[in-house]
């Protein structure tokens, strides 16, 4: 059973399963790409990347980038099946929620001014087959 860790529950040696190592890392290792992906597609806009993967107590912004004196905080959904629809339905209201949460912490440390930010979601969909990638940008979302 590699790729598993047990957790003794009982002295008789019992256990439970925690996670499965291998599927959380390759949920990583595809968000990552997406990321790097999205990256990339902003830098060929125009954008500057100011930072990533952000963590601010419980929240986690993935991208945040400067264009034109505006601060853009942007989450990145990637995807590489349709099995639970594409990356740009992957978004949900309590995801925004989280973004503005996690945002407002870092404004607040960072001092930047609320009326120089906007909100962004970019949308990965890779084709292993093809080796390409569709990405979607959507900007204003909040």
């Amino acid at each position: 059973m590699q790729g598993f860790i047990f957790s003794p529950l009982s002295r008789k040696g019992e256990g439970v399963i925690i996670k499965n190592l291998y599927i959380m890392n390759r949920k990583k290792v595809v968000g990552n790409f997406g990321e790097k992906l999205a990256c990339e597609y902003l830098i060929k806009k125009g954008y500057k990347i100011v930072d990533r993967n952000i963590k601010t107590s419980y929240f986690e912004i993935d991208i945040i980038a400067e264009k034109n004196n505006l601060y853009i905080f942007v989450e990145v959904k990637t995807r590489t099946s349709n099995i639970y629809g594409g990356a740009d339905g992957a978004i949900s209201s309590r995801k925004i929620k989280s973004i503005k949460r996690g945002a407002g912490r870092y404004i607040f440390k960072n001092k930047i001014d609320e009326n120089m930010v906007r909100f962004d979601f970019i949308s990965v969909d890779i084709n292993k087959n093809e080796k390409s990638a569709k990405i979607k940008h959507y900007k204003d979302i909040i």
